[in-house]
C-alpha cells in the first residue's frame, strides 16, 4: 500500500534551497537533485520499513549520487518527512524535530 508523504515545512525548505544551491552549482543539477530525491521519496512510500532506523522510529533514506538523507517517520496513515539533510550536516539538528 502506497502512503502519502507529509512534509514538515522545515524538510520542505531544506529541499527547496538544496534544489536552488545544486541548480546555481551548474544549469540542470538541481533537476538532477529533484529527480533523484523524488525517487526516494517514491520508495518511502511504498516500501518504508526497507530503510533503516536511524533513531527511536525515524528512519533514513540515502539519496543516490547526492549526499543528502531523507528522515521520515512512518504513521498508520501517512508518512512524516521531517528532514531532506545534507549528510556532513550535525544530526542533532534534525533529531530536535521528532
Amino acid at each position: 500500500m502506497t502512503l502519502p508523504l507529509v512534509f514538515r515545512p522545515v524538510a520542505q525548505a531544506e529541499f527547496v534551497a538544496a534544489t536552488a544551491w545544486y541548480e546555481d552549482q551548474r544549469p540542470g543539477l538541481g533537476g538532477d537533485f529533484v529527480a533523484e530525491v523524488q525517487q526516494v521519496f517514491e520508495t518511502i512510500a511504498n516500501h518504508p520499513q526497507q530503510y533503516p532506523v536511524a533513531d527511536g522510529d525515524v528512519r533514513e533514506a540515502l539519496v543516490s549520487r547526492f549526499p543528502y538523507c531523507v528522515y521520515f517517520r512512518v504513521k498508520p496513515d501517512w508518512i512524516v518527512v521531517i528532514a531532506v539533510f545534507h549528510t556532513s550536516r550535525d544530526p542533532s539538528l534534525w533529531q530536535v524535530r521528532k
